[in-house]
């Protein structure tokens, strides 16, 4: 399987926006309770894009497989060379490396923008995305419990931190 990473183009939104839907009713990686639409799906990636922030995918045999970005994590002056990431993989294509070339890239581009630290939050039953950040050199800096409600449950949100040198 060849996968290529590219900049995001307008004609991925649909793809982006079922990953993010499938997420949104199957997981706790978003802590969202409602699916997006196509036109509020696009206007978020747009805005990003807008602040100078990248949005790239992963496409393998013309099919989006997976995508990635990163924008701001507070929105205090002070913060501005801090970023929160997110990498999303299609439920088809988990575990072939797909989210590592994303992941892999987001840090390139953050080091080529010049910014110090990428953050992950991440709910923390999800083993598999801590150890994934494990593996790029992210170190869990805070736990901040029950910081969640989703599934009827309360959800533990897990603060990584990866300082860019």
């Amino acid at each position: 399987m060849k996968v290529q990473i590219r900049s995001f183009e307008i004609k991925d939104t649909q793809s982006i926006l079922d990953i993010i839907n499938y997420n949104i009713i199957n997981s706790t990686a978003l802590y969202d309770y409602k699916t997006r639409n196509f036109d509020d799906q696009k206007r978020m990636l747009e805005e990003k894009i807008k602040k100078g922030f990248p949005v790239i995918v992963a496409e393998s045999d013309g099919k989006l497989v997976g995508f990635g970005m990163y924008s701001e994590f507070r929105f205090r002056e002070a913060y501005k060379f801090t970023v929160e990431h997110s990498v999303y993989v299609s439920p088809d294509e988990m575990g072939k490396g797909i989210g590592k070339l994303i992941l892999k890239e987001l840090i390139a581009l953050a080091k080529a923008q010049g910014l110090h630290t990428m953050i992950g939050v991440i709910d923390s039953k999800n083993k598999s995305s801590i150890s994934f950040h494990e593996q790029f050199g992210f170190k869990t800096v805070g736990i901040i419990k029950e910081s969640g409600y989703k599934f009827d449950r309360w959800l533990d949100s897990v603060f990584m931190q990866l300082l860019l040198k």
